[in-house]
């Protein structure tokens, strides 16, 4: 890891607060709303999120409901890119793709424009936490549905003792998974 990147890692890292037994006991909640709340960790933050799309080739960028659009709306009007929302089922209008996927007591579903998304695009998923890794995973799948590439995922935070990596990694097919921070 390079200075930067070092300097990068501790000052987001610095803003995020550790939230003993929550939602209930025995979790450890990294909440980042005082990174979001601090203009200068966001706007670092946002940078190098628009930089990763930027290296990447993105076209446009996929912000998963609902903490991934606080974070990928910003860096894609800072890359000048497109900003699509993928959404819970039922919230879109009009025309949509849906894509179900496992979760760990049930199952989800997710959504996307049908006509957001085409043949050459390449898209960059953006989201706050890698955790178990299903809702990322689908929505890989959506954009490949749609004809369009997938440039990678990006993330604030991946949690390492969750199995979210293993279970995207083989989705990517190649295409980059990049953690700001690791916890």
């Amino acid at each position: 890891m390079t200075a930067e990147a070092q300097d990068v890692t501790e000052l987001l890292l610095s803003r995020i607060r550790d939230v003993p037994d929550y939602p209930k006991p025995g979790v450890l909640f990294k909440d980042i709303t005082p990174l979001l709340a601090d203009p200068e960790a966001f706007t670092v933050l946002t940078d190098t999120l628009a930089g990763l799309c930027t290296a990447h080739g993105a076209t446009k960028i996929v912000g998963l409901e609902a903490r991934g659009f606080i974070l990928a709306a910003p860096v894609a009007v800072r890359a000048g890119l497109g900003f699509i929302p993928v959404r819970k089922a039922g919230k879109l209008p009009g025309a949509t793709l849906s894509q179900a996927y496992e979760l760990e007591y049930g199952t989800a579903e997710i959504e996307v424009h049908a006509e957001d998304l085409a043949a050459g695009d390449r898209v960059m998923v953006i989201d706050d936490v890698l955790a178990t890794g299903g809702t990322a995973e689908a929505s890989i799948e959506l954009i490949r549905r749609a004809g369009a590439e997938v440039a990678g995922v990006a993330v604030l935070m991946e949690l390492s003792f969750l199995p979210g990596r293993a279970r995207l990694e083989p989705a990517l097919g190649g295409a980059p998974l990049k953690a700001l921070i690791t916890v």
